[in-house]
């Protein structure tokens, strides 16, 4: 899956599982929250700043080793104005000898002045703020999350096979296909699905790239936008809507773009998580209902004390939402959650 997808996007909330949690659960038969970060580190995945932070497969850390020193990532350039450099050594040093540790583990190095993004503030401590330096320039990776947060190693044990395995190609053509590749259809205009790679969009590469036919240049039937699409997508296969319906996590690859989700399912999505109560049309977690190929509704839910509760489900106009599958699928949902119990309401109009 992981493979398949290219990068699947982060998230810490954690309601009815993290993002990344559902992006899994709607792909992948058998697996329980919790489970893709389980089975995917370490050696099978890193952690980068990819369209914001994502799981990413392992074949792609030369890439991002190599991009290290010039990707625009998180405010790194003010992060290493708050921290020393021989903290940033000593945290190095300590993680390479004593083994995979979690920030709260390792030695405290005081206090730093966080980062201020509107109101959200970093880490006021040196050594999280110290690992965070070092993840971006790829000398420590997550190699798992433990209840004290991340757990962090150095490559060489976390991803032994690919620490020092040499890039193949040009990075900027590589990043770019590969988002390409896991956006699926990747407007043109300017916007958040060109993060960390705004500077390719305004270059001459995707223009290069497209004459090259490595990839092609599409448009979309009631979209004025002309998108980056895989060079020969037509032709793949693809697996045909099936009767499940599915939960999408708010931050999956298909909602990436809302103008496109407009456009292509005629459905208009906004994850209302940051909005003040009083601005949100629907809830605080909402997430799309996939079903048969159509985006037929939304839910706010919740897990706690065993039960999956749904506070809110609404179908979108003109459809008839089919209820049986929604049970089956809350039925799954929660006994990946551990839940024992399911709780909803009857569906509304949007």
């Amino acid at each position: 899956m992981l493979k398949d997808l290219r990068c699947i996007q982060l998230d810490p909330l954690d309601v009815i599982g993290t993002n990344a949690d559902l992006v899994a659960l709607a792909r992948v038969d058998g697996i329980a929250r919790g489970d893709v970060y389980k089975h995917l580190l370490p050696g099978h995945a890193f952690e980068h700043i990819a369209k914001e932070r994502c799981l990413l497969p392992v074949s792609a850390f030369p890439y991002y080793r190599e991009r290290a020193a010039q990707l625009p990532t998180w405010r790194l350039e003010e992060r290493l104005a708050r921290v020393p450099e021989q903290v940033l050594q000593a945290v190095l040093a300590e993680l390479t000898e004593t083994g995979p540790a979690s920030a709260k583990t390792l030695k405290d190095h005081g206090a730093v002045v966080p980062l201020d993004w509107s109101g959200w503030k970093s880490t006021a401590r040196a050594t999280a703020m110290a690992l965070d330096v070092l993840g971006a320039r790829c000398q420590v990776v997550v190699c798992g999350r433990a209840p004290g947060g991340k757990v962090y190693d150095v490559p060489h044990r976390a991803l032994p096979r690919h620490a020092d395995a040499a890039v193949t190609q040009p990075v900027d053509p590589w990043a770019l296909v590969e988002r390409v590749e896991a956006a699926g259809l990747l407007s043109r205009a300017s916007g958040a699905h060109w993060s960390s790679l705004k500077h390719v969009r305004t270059s001459d590469l995707p223009d290069t790239l497209v004459r090259e036919g490595l990839l092609e240049e599409v448009a979309v039937s009631g979209s004025p936008r002309r998108y980056l699409a895989p060079s020969g997508f037509r032709r793949r296969d693809v697996p045909e809507p099936d009767a499940r319906m599915r939960i999408l996590g708010p931050l999956d690859a298909v909602l990436w773009d809302r103008e496109l989700v407009r456009v292509a399912f005629g459905f208009d999505y906004v994850w209302e998580v940051y909005k003040p109560a009083a601005q949100r049309q629907w809830g605080w977690y909402v997430c799309p209902l996939l079903h048969r190929g159509r985006l037929v509704g939304r839910l706010e839910a919740r897990v706690r004390e065993g039960t999956l509760t749904v506070d809110n489900v609404w179908r979108e106009q003109g459809v008839k939402l089919d209820d049986a599958a929604l049970d089956e699928t809350l039925a799954r949902h929660a006994a990946a959650c551990g839940a024992t119990r399911v709780k909803r309401p009857r569906a509304r109009v949007a």
